[in-house]
């Protein structure tokens, strides 16, 4: 059965070629928007705050702050509407999964970048 699921998804999945990403990086997301009959392209610029899941149900979780406020937004890496995903910046933390990061505020929340 588990063969099957993996042939499926090597199949049927479209592969897109994003660059690679974990987190703690501040990438940008441009993706698709349907209002109606029109489409247009909007972007979500933030950190990465983590990676979960394989194949077709990979997901990634985006924080940013719109004012005072924290919006994080979950993308599946296999979603047809996403167009493109660049790397901003490429942080360095000691998790896979900084929830932490969600308390932090001001100076605090600042994640130190590796340089390359």
């Amino acid at each position: 059965m588990e063969e099957l699921v993996k042939f499926v998804e090597n199949e049927f999945v479209p592969k897109k070629d994003f660059p690679k990403f974990s987190a703690g990086d501040t990438i940008t997301v441009y993706f698709e928007i349907k209002e109606g009959e029109k489409t247009r392209t909007q972007f979500f610029r933030g950190v990465v705050i983590q990676r979960r899941g394989s194949g077709a149900t990979e997901t990634f979780t985006i924080r940013k702050m719109s004012g005072t406020i924290g919006v994080e937004r979950i993308f599946p890496v296999h979603m047809p509407a996403l167009q493109k995903i660049e790397v901003n910046k490429r942080g360095k933390v000691r998790r896979a999964r900084i929830f932490y990061f969600r308390e932090l505020t001001g100076r605090k929340a600042r994640i130190k970048e590796i340089r390359s």
